[in-house]
């Protein structure tokens, strides 16, 4: 009833179960409509008979079993809005998070974490509201009146045409009232999902805060942010009561139309009692539906823009599960690639072979596309032109999984779970894989020995309890148990570190790339002395550093 469609028709490509449920609920309707043209008809035959002193009683059975039938209907309905209902939410949270493991860092640095909690909460159970009880009425809206005014033409066409011209105003109505409610909600939802997004936001920055003394200035913030989201959450209200308020008034108007005439002609004369009595029942039935339509629609409302926010952030199609194999080891091939973000260029035009065992040391300023470089190898950048090619493969056709499983990857900022030391360090590699050995390699161990329940040590959100020079030694050790890795990827594994940690780090990282092929980002001495080459990246392009030929001894040469 408003400029935003009742139903969204992607829904049925993205949750194909929902068309039996919703072809079920088409049927129920259709059958809903039969029985309350019957209802009525058997209920005016009963109240006429009444009227003469006579009791029908096949009229009046037939009336109560009609009851029953329509009650059965009822609950038919609702148990398969329910079930729609529980189905979609659960389809769309799944298809949610399997979008964002398939997205690219990029576009997941883009998006507020708190807003995509609140759409995966909150916004999705708003839908309970759209399938239970706007759904329903919106097809018995279809239905019934169609049932009804088929009815009045054989018993009073006069009443038909005048159902006929007025229903079409209860949904005018309902829309030149619901293009308000529309704005009004989606304000209203985004004033919930930014008070979301920051308030996940002051809860991973209390330290900071606390440590400049700007908590309560938050606490203010985000109480100023509740109160404008109450403030449009009751400009909503309003505007739905509105709504009821012209619907029902406008229904009202339009059943007097039907009946000042009716009884008139029933006084002359002109139209026997048990037809008055059915056009009396039946009429008011014709509006009842888009009455409750129109009401439910607003409650509705935020459910329809979470479903609209949630289909519009999953990809276009599902990405491909299988693609080409990538034959291993070859040469890594960038053929003119360009990566252009939303608001810049990250690499332009970079042409550039990795032999397989090179070593090859990423250097430049900040922000200039270190590691769009290394996410292109990762295959979670895309280039916007060019190709990516592994021993001749394209990695935009090639199974990413498989080649993901080839590689060994090392970020700038490790990201530990909360769980077990041992569980942070197998993350991806089977269960029996041999913690000992990478954690001696990655001089994990003596950190491991410190804790106080060893491997089996507890840690917290994002690895809470460790230093930065720990959670990089365990970063390290996932990339040692990945034995089949022959290609390592490092962001600047050192960077934030003491020098002790950065000691421990430089001579685990100068191990892990033994007999394999490395691209990783340092500015560290130590790690560009183990480089074949340095690649230096600037505003985007990349040129090739030449080092230095050795000194010769004294007294050597010419």
């Amino acid at each position: 009833m408003s400029r935003r469609r009742p139903f969204d028709p992607r829904l049925l490509r993205r949750v194909p179960a929902t068309r039996r449920h919703f072809a079920v609920l088409g049927l129920c309707g259709v059958a809903t409509a039969v029985v309350v043209v019957l209802q009525a008809t058997a209920l005016a035959a009963v109240l006429a008979a009444a009227a003469g002193g006579q009791l029908d009683r096949t009229a009046l059975g037939l009336f109560v079993g009609l009851v029953a039938a329509r009650a059965g209907l009822a609950w038919a309905q609702g148990a398969v809005t329910a079930w729609s209902a529980a189905a979609v939410k659960q389809a769309l949270r799944v298809e949610l998070l399997g979008s964002v493991t398939r997205r690219d860092p990029a576009w997941l640095a883009s998006q507020r974490g708190g807003s995509l909690a609140t759409l995966a909460g909150r916004g999705l159970d708003g839908l309970d509201a759209y399938f239970t009880g706007y759904l329903p009425q919106l097809v018995l809206g279809v239905t019934i009146p169609i049932a009804v005014l088929a009815r009045l033409v054989f018993a009073d066409w006069t009443s038909a045409l005048i159902v006929a011209v007025t229903i079409p105003l209860i949904p005018i109505f309902g829309a030149l009232v619901g293009w308000q409610a529309q704005v009004a909600t989606e304000r209203q939802w985004r004033r919930l999902s930014r008070l979301g997004g920051h308030f996940l936001d002051m809860l991973s920055g209390l330290p900071t805060l606390r440590a400049f003394g700007r908590a309560q200035a938050q606490v203010d913030v985000v109480r100023r942010m509740a109160d404008a989201h109450r403030a449009a959450t009751m400009r909503t209200l309003r505007i739905a009561f509105l709504s009821a308020l012209v619907l029902e008034l406008v229904a009202t108007i339009s059943v007097a139309l039907v009946a000042v005439p009716v009884g008139l002609r029933l006084l002359s004369g002109g139209m026997t009692l048990e037809v008055a009595l059915l056009v009396l029942l039946l009429t008011p039935e014709a509006y009842l539906p888009l009455r409750a339509a129109g009401s439910k629609f607003h409650a509705s409302l935020e459910g329809l823009t979470a479903l609209d926010e949630a289909l519009s952030a999953l990809p276009p199609e599902p990405a491909p599960v299988v693609g080409t194999a990538v034959a291993r080891p070859g040469p890594i091939v960038l053929s003119g690639v360009t990566v252009e973000y939303e608001r810049t260029t990250a690499l332009r035009d970079v042409t550039l072979t990795i032999a397989p065992g090179e070593r090859v040391a990423i250097v430049g300023p900040s922000g200039a596309g270190k590691s769009t470089l290394l996410g292109l190898l990762l295959g979670f950048v895309r280039p916007t032109t060019g190709q990516v090619l592994v021993s001749g493969v394209d990695l935009a056709a090639a199974d990413l999984d498989a080649w993901r499983r080839t590689v060994a990857w090392v970020p700038q900022r490790a990201h530990l779970f909360a769980g077990t030391v041992a569980d942070n360090v197998r993350l991806g590699a089977p269960a029996d894989a041999d913690l000992a050995r990478a954690a001696a390699a990655a001089a994990l161990d003596e950190v491991v020995d410190a804790l106080p329940e060893g491997w089996q040590t507890t840690l917290g959100e994002r690895g809470y309890g460790l230093s930065s020079g720990q959670r990089q030694r365990i970063a390290l050790a996932r990339a040692f148990l990945r034995d089949q890795a022959s290609l390592v990827l490092l962001d600047e594994p050192t960077a934030r570190l003491d020098a002790a940690s950065e000691a421990a780090v430089v001579e685990a990282t100068i191990n892990l790339l033994a007999g394999r092929t490395g691209v990783f980002v340092a500015h560290r001495p130590a790690l560009l002395a183990v480089a074949d080459r340095v690649l230096r990246v600037e505003d985007g392009v990349v040129t090739e550093l030449l080092r230095p030929a050795p000194a010769l001894p004294t007294g050597v040469g010419g």
